[in-house]
Formats: structure tokens, C-alpha cells, sequence
């Protein structure tokens, strides 16, 4: 049986690969953007979580990052798009189905990146706040 964390990233996952663009967990990014875009989730770090006693509770803020690039004409207007559809998608279920307590995203900061010999990139990193409650850390 999968981990309240793995649950959760899994979920999370599935959830971003209802957009048009294509969507990765853990990859490297590959030589070609697909025109829809391109996003890659990023497990994150769980952090340090609170503890609550009676009964024990691990209280965590796991941030996560979801990697956001487009490329090509009409780059500007496709990667507002593309964050735009983030958004929307994870305002749509703020809970993953029950099984956290909040999911918030935090304002990305686009950056431009050529590309010697082809179009160049616009990309983010747009962080992801999972809040969660779990009995144990390892489960």
C-alpha cells in the first residue's frame, strides 16, 4: 500500500495530466517541448513537520514544484496559458479528494532561456504547498 505522500503526489499527478500540455513526474526535461507545453512535478520536500500529541500527528507543508516551459512562436501567450491552466486545475480541488487538507500554489517567476539553434524557452518553477496530516512520517 502506497504512502499518504506517494497517495498524494500520485494523485496530484493524474490531476495535472487532464491539461493539453504533457505531463512528467521526475523526468529530465527532453530535448523537444511539445507545442501544448510542458510540465514536470517535482516530489519536493516534505520539511519538518508539526507535531500534535494525544493522539500523535505529523502536521506537514510538503512543497512540491511543478516545472512549467513552452517554446517557440507565440511563447508569451502560450505559457499564460499553460499557467493559467494550472490554476484553474488546482483551484478546482483544493483537497486532491479528501486527501489533504489544502493545496496552494505560490506565484511563479517566469524566466527566458535560449536555446542555441532552435527556439527559445519560457519557463517557471511554480511551487506547490500540499498540507497534510499523517499518523506516521514513513507511512
Amino acid at each position: 500500500m502506497p504512502s499518504l505522500r506517494e497517495t498524494l503526489l500520485s494523485t496530484l499527478h493524474t490531476a495535472l495530466s487532464t491539461l493539453p500540455a504533457t505531463v512528467l513526474r521526475g523526468e529530465v526535461l527532453p530535448e523537444r517541448v511539445p507545442p501544448a507545453g510542458l510540465l514536470i512535478l517535482r516530489d519536493g520536500d516534505p520539511g519538518v513537520p508539526e507535531v500534535t500529541l494525544s493522539p500523535l500527528r505529523y502536521h506537514y507543508q510538503h512543497r512540491v514544484e511543478i516545472e512549467a516551459v513552452v517554446q517557440g512562436a507565440g511563447r508569451d501567450g502560450k505559457y499564460d496559458a499553460l499557467i493559467s491552466s494550472l490554476g484553474t486545475t488546482l483551484a478546482s480541488d483544493r483537497t486532491l479528494g479528501g486527501l489533504c487538507d489544502w493545496v496552494e500554489a505560490q506565484a511563479p517567476e517566469p524566466l527566458d532561456l535560449p536555446v542555441e539553434g532552435g527556439a527559445s524557452l519560457k519557463a517557471a518553477v511554480v511551487a506547490v504547498v500540499l498540507h497534510y496530516t499523517t499518523s506516521d512520517p514513513l507511512i
